[in-house]
């Protein structure tokens, strides 16, 4: 059975990227070079629908464009990357622990105003709380 092939508007509708991002994705490597019938237009395959999923799963997980271009290296050869696969996704674990740590804090100091406000008879415990922040920001500078 021969690979079935599909125009870049077919693609767009597959995988709900853009035209301009497939394009951007082949302009910086992330897609290898798109075959091209005999007018000019891209003509794609399974392989590179199977690498825009890919591309997408791990832009879900956090992966920069960067990292995504050494993963889908690695993608070629897994058992010979194993370490390094798990070095840079422990590398983006240490990060999305770091950002939820942030959130947490964040989340806390929102709930913290969002209940002073309630209880307040005067003023805005909210806007207050901002204003500390901003002049405790100034005064660092």
């Amino acid at each position: 059975m021969a690979d079935k092939r599909y125009r870049i508007g077919e693609v767009t509708r597959l995988t709900g990227l853009s035209a301009d991002t497939l394009r951007y994705y082949e302009k910086i490597g992330l897609l290898p070079p798109v075959a091209r019938n005999a007018g000019g237009v891209r003509i794609y395959d399974e392989a590179d629908l199977s690498r825009l999923r890919f591309i997408q799963r791990a832009q879900k997980m956090n992966f920069r464009l960067e990292e995504i271009g050494m993963l889908l290296k690695m993608r070629a050869d897994p058992r010979h990357a194993r370490d390094e696969v798990r070095e840079l996704t422990a590398r983006k674990l240490a990060e999305v622990e770091h950002r939820l740590e942030a959130l947490t804090l964040l989340r806390n100091e929102l709930t913290l105003l969002l209940n002073l406000c309630r209880g307040s008879a005067e003023g805005c415990p909210i806007i207050e709380g901002i204003e500390d922040e901003v002049e405790a920001d100034a005064s660092d500078n």
